[in-house]
């Protein structure tokens, strides 16, 4: 047993972020220095949706490109990480456990939600990496409880990053990146935050219900999903600690967030 590692939630953005410099790229440059290396990482893209949720037990995952329409120079990225397939058949255990039925996909590769980020933050794809789905049909008390079954891996120096986006409504996207946020996306932000700040769960889990323009921010889940992986991961008493707050395009919040257990 190690000092358990925090689980995370980072907003992705657009995939273009790792060729673009600014706050969001400086942040993720140093989110390595704020804990121990891990021995191997866990990330639940919002990119990837399969009912039920699946693990990836790629030996040598693939970078995928699931975009069209950026610079070239962005397709000349990739992220050559290897797999990490003893970790796949634990996290088919574990949540076997909880009652939560989880498949395993012999060779899916690396989302942008997985591997922009990463190539930021652990650039020399030394850590081997793994990938779960979400069941984006499924609501944010079932990924809380995914998040939960998964919290062990924390102690067994895996870090559990949820990739996602506090906001996304690709119908309000400006093509200017540094766009002043809308006033609708500023508000919600801020609810997250707050009610992350106070630690009051069960509100954020009934986030559609309770927070301002939610199904404006939020016209479907599924960025949002990941968020409740990386906070049923924290552990018991667990406490949220915002890592990152900044605005992309108009639309985005681009805040970061980490959960692990209080005293």
């Amino acid at each position: 047993m190690i000092n358990p590692l925090p689980a995370i939630f980072i907003s992705h953005g657009a995939p273009d972020l790792p060729i673009r410099g600014g706050e969001v790229s400086d942040f993720l440059r140093s989110l390595h220095r704020q804990f121990p290396k891990p021995k191997a990482i866990l990330v639940v893209s919002a990119h990837w949706h399969s009912d039920p949720i699946m693990v990836s037990a790629a030996k040598f995952p693939k970078t995928i490109y699931d975009f069209s329409g950026f610079s070239e120079q962005l397709y000349q990225l990739s992220y050559p990480a290897r797999g990490i397939p003893e970790l796949s058949d634990r996290i088919v255990d574990l949540l076997g456990r909880s009652g939560i039925p989880c498949n395993i996909h012999p060779t899916r590769g690396l989302d942008h939600g997985a591997w922009t980020p990463l190539i930021l933050t652990y650039p020399e794809a030394d850590i081997p990496v793994t990938q779960l789905s979400i069941e984006y049909q499924n609501d944010p008390l079932y990924h809380w409880q995914v998040g939960q079954a998964l919290e062990p891996l924390r102690h067994e120096g895996v870090l559990i990053l949820g990739s996602g986006g506090i906001t996304h409504n690709l119908y309000a996207f400006n093509v200017n990146y540094d766009a002043t946020p809308l006033d609708w996306v500023q508000e919600f932000d801020m609810w997250i935050a707050k009610t992350i700040a106070e630690g009051s769960w069960d509100d954020l889990i009934n986030y559609r219900r309770l927070a301002p323009y939610a199904s404006k921010n939020h016209p479907t889940d599924e960025h949002l999903l990941p968020l409740f992986v990386a906070l049923g991961a924290g552990g018991a008493n667990v406490k949220g600690m915002q890592l990152h707050s900044s605005y992309a395009f108009g639309a985005f919040s681009m805040a970061a967030y980490a959960f692990a257990s209080g005293t």
